[in-house]
Formats: structure tokens, C-alpha cells, sequence
């Protein structure tokens, strides 16, 4: 597969991850490396390794990972973004509780955005590529792509006075939704 194909197929499947890192940027409260430097190394983590994952299942649970995946992600993004919103309703302003930076909460959210990239691994194992370059790919471009997509969104945020908790859920329940709906509507 040619170079400029599989940096597509990344970009592409960093959308979702791209979506929920700039959520997790608005709720922050402003700018902070560390803290986006690990929003963007577990969303680039988990849609690096889920190719191979997908890889390595093959054809042999190919019709049991795809006839569900959707159903996941789905479910993860709904329950977070419920959460977030219920939070934001019911939590004072200074005791917001939902924490993008939390690891509970990033591995929910990168394994629910890396579903497709996992999709995509199966697919991958039905021709003949390098899983490991790929992979890397996939990984390291989702990576650079929700840093930067961190840091746009609390910098908005510092320019902006707008519950960007309740937006953040909202946003999460939409990608869920989203993700089932179009799998759904294809299949």
C-alpha cells in the first residue's frame, strides 16, 4: 500500500480521536502540556495498536469483532458523554468532576475512538502490508493530531465562556451516535 493511501487511512481514522481530544481541551481549564501530551499519546497508543490487534484476529473472528464493534464504541461514548453531562448538571462549578486527564476515562475514550482502527486491522490482514509500519503510522499521526487539536481546543476555551463540559458530552454522545448510524445505514 502506497505511502500517501495509509497516511489517508490515518488521517482518517484520527477524526474521532481529533473530535474528543478538542472536547477534552475545552474542558480543561487552560493549556497545559503534560496533560495534552497524555490525552495525544493514549489516543495515538490505541489507535496504533488496535490495527494489529485487528491484524492479528483475522479472518477468524472477523464476523464476530464487525457485526459488534459499532455496538461499543457506541456504548462507551454514550455512557461517557451522559456522565459528562449529568456531571455538569449536577456538580457545583467549582467541583467539576469529569477529568479528561484521568486514565479511566482516556483509556474509555481512546478504546471507543480506535474501534474503526481495529475494523481496519482485519481488513489489513486480508492483504499484504506491514501491520507494524502501519500501525505506526496510524499511531503516530493520530498522535501529532489530537495534541494539536488539545491545544486548540483550550485555547478556545480561554477565549470563550460556554459550558464546554455539557458540549463536551453532547459531542460524545453525537460521535456514538454517529458511529452506529453510519454502520448501520452501510450494512
Amino acid at each position: 500500500m502506497a505511502f500517501l493511501t495509509l497516511f489517508i487511512i490515518a488521517v482518517g481514522l484520527a477524526m474521532d480521536s481529533v473530535t474528543v481530544s478538542i472536547s477534552c481541551g475545552l474542558i480543561l481549564y487552560k493549556f497545559n502540556f503534560r496533560n495534552s501530551l497524555r490525552i495525544a499519546l493514549f489516543m495515538g497508543f490505541f489507535q496504533g495498536v488496535m490495527p494489529l490487534i485487528g491484524w492479528l484476529l483475522g479472518n477468524t473472528f472477523n464476523q464476530y469483532v464487525i457485526s459488534v464493534d459499532h455496538w461499543i464504541a457506541f456504548a462507551i461514548l454514550v455512557f461517557l458523554g451522559i456522565r459528562m453531562i449529568y456531571e455538569y448538571f449536577t456538580t457545583r462549578d467549582d467541583f467539576k468532576c469529569f477529568d479528561p486527564t484521568n486514565y479511566k476515562v482516556l483509556t474509555g475514550l481512546a478504546i471507543a475512538t480506535s474501534i474503526d482502527a481495529l475494523a481496519v486491522g482485519i481488513t489489513f490482514s486480508l492483504i499484504e502490508i506491514s501491520i507494524v509500519y502501519s500501525g505506526f503510522l496510524i499511531g503516530f499521526t493520530s498522535f501529532v493530531l489530537s495534541f494539536l487539536a488539545v491545544w486548540l481546543g483550550s485555547t478556545f476555551k480561554q477565549k470563550m465562556k460556554v459550558p464546554f463540559e455539557l458540549i463536551g458530552g453532547i459531542i460524545l454522545l453525537l460521535i456514538g451516535t454517529k458511529i452506529l448510524v453510519e454502520h448501520l445505514w452501510t450494512h
